[in-house]
């Protein structure tokens, strides 16, 4: 098919995700190398979402690739009930000791290791004799996924799952805490502490980890999440850790973000960059106390089971990926853009209608006064030849880890130049012709 032929199939049977039914796509993706999309009109673009921030390593990767090459030639998929195979016991190994927890559960999407886990904790308290304990404590503003059980935790008020309050589960929303990474939390635990002492039938608190991603990209002090941790262990709560977006390092040089907040989760979820944008693959990990507290209840079993859990082809490039990660020099990869993006970013904060510029690890935000105008801001970046995928109010970028200096800077010029184009300036390369 020529890409008129793919777009106009494309509008009458596709239904794109969070948009109109009859929403048209910027693009007709015909390959990807490195860290660069090829349209079908002949266009480039560097993605700075990293296909929305799975793809840390780019495309077609040599030593990726030939995982899934590697592993095709043996076994595609088999299920995962009653059987077992070589590439989901590494995988899970190799989590378990980057993690520290002891049990792993493969599901095939972010969302479903989120019911999983919310799953684990209400069968670990049935199964230690409290099943008075059915509720959940997070805070505003995340987000953890599209599912019924998981769109029960996402903030009720100002997430995009607000039209289904009243049917969803009602659980206990805390405060936001306070943004900034060094932000000083005293009054905000001052605020959450009677609303905690008021509960008596909480079975987990729920969080993303210093970065609350599709929720607002709203970085908040690595101190909040050891209070956090501290009021669970407390009062008998498991404290589960939606690493989805921030795991594998997109946080900086840490594998994850429960460890610069130096706490240790009973339920951890990850997801996304977890195989390297290649396949869908999830995971839910927890402690063997948990999993003894869920052969204690009344199945004797976690009740759960995706047909393609451990997926073969999945768990081998997973691995894969992990490996490479072992192959960045930490200074020149992260701390490079890390830089970077602080640097280039910065002059943003001086447009009207940008009201804050902020950045941590691998990530780049420039948050505007308003809506971002979608059509604007994506034309703008990718007349730069810089894909981008703007939501609310918030211009970012996730880029791949190998990308380059040069293309980082673009990014960044292209993100300044969404914001323009999005307040209705007039974009400062306007007339620049970009190869």
């Amino acid at each position: 098919m020529d890409a008129d032929a793919v777009l106009a199939a494309d509008a009458e049977h596709v239904w794109h995700p969070y948009a109109p039914v009859d929403a048209k796509p910027f693009g007709v993706v015909s390959e990807a190398q490195g860290v660069r999309l090829t349209f079908a009109d002949g266009r480039k673009a560097i993605d700075a979402m990293s296909s929305w921030w799975a793809a840390i390593h780019g495309y077609r990767h040599p030593r990726l690739d030939q995982a899934v090459t590697d592993q095709l030639d043996r076994v595609a998929h088999v299920m995962f009930g009653g059987l077992t195979h070589e590439p989901a016991v590494q995988l899970a190994t190799r989590l378990a000791g980057m993690t520290g927890l002891d049990r792993v559960f493969f599901s095939d999407s972010g969302s479903v290791s989120v019911e999983v886990a919310l799953k684990m904790a209400l069968q670990f308290q049935r199964g230690i004799g409290h099943t008075e304990r059915t509720r959940f404590v997070t805070i505003e503003g995340g987000y953890h996924g599209d599912t019924f059980g998981a769109m029960s935790v996402c903030d009720p008020v100002g997430g995009m799952h607000s039209m289904f309050t009243g049917v969803l589960p009602q659980h206990t929303f805390l405060p936001r805490p306070p943004g900034g990474f060094d932000s000083d939390i005293s009054a905000w635990t001052a605020a959450c502490e009677p609303l905690l002492d008021a509960l008596n039938d909480v079975a987990a608190v729920i969080c993303e980890p210093i970065l609350q991603g599709a929720g607002g990209m709203h970085i908040y002090p690595p101190a909040a999440v050891r209070w956090l941790a501290d009021q669970a262990r407390s009062r008998g709560w498991l404290l589960i850790l939606d690493e989805i977006a921030t795991g594998f390092r997109r946080l900086g040089t840490s594998d994850f973000a429960f460890q610069i907040a130096d706490v240790a989760p009973d339920i951890l979820c990850v997801g996304k960059s977890l195989s390297a944008g290649y396949l869908s693959l999830a995971a839910t990990l927890c402690s063997n106390t948990v999993a003894d507290g869920i052969a204690g209840s009344e199945s004797g079993v976690l009740m759960h089971g995706p047909t393609y859990m451990a997926n073969p082809l999945a768990c081998a490039v997973a691995i894969a990926s992990l490996d490479e990660l072992e192959r960045y020099n930490p200074a020149g990869t992260w701390g490079s853009i890390a830089g970077i993006l602080t640097w280039e970013l910065e002059p943003a904060r001086q447009l009207p209608g940008v009201v804050d510029v902020r950045t941590i690890g691998t990530i780049g935000v420039i948050q505007l006064d308003r809506p971002v105008d979608v059509a604007a801001a994506t034309n703008a970046a990718l007349d730069l030849g810089v894909w981008i995928r703007p939501f609310r109010d918030l211009i970012y970028a996730m880029p791949p880890y190998p990308i380059g200096p040069q293309d980082l800077s673009t990014v960044c010029e292209a993100m300044v130049a969404a914001a323009r184009a999005s307040t209705g300036l007039t974009p400062a390369h306007a007339g620049r012709t970009v190869p």
